[in-house]
């Protein structure tokens, strides 16, 4: 059997932040009635963390293990 590599481990580690940066406490934060260029500010967060997601795991993937 193979042993988790690297890369796999920062997926997981990546995921669980998604988890945490998608749930109640910090989505609280952003539910207010403030707008950034006119769009609603939770839907900002939401679109800025979902895009920064994909390129980390762009980043991860693409990354070549030693």
């Amino acid at each position: 059997m193979i042993g988790p590599t690297l890369k796999g481990q920062r997926l997981v580690a990546l995921f669980l932040f998604g988890c945490l940066l998608f749930n109640f406490p910090l989505l609280s934060l952003f539910a207010g009635s403030g707008r950034i260029w006119g769009i609603p500010l939770i839907y900002f967060y939401v679109f800025i963390a979902w895009a920064m997601i994909i390129g980390l795991m762009a980043l991860i993937i693409e990354h070549k293990d030693p």
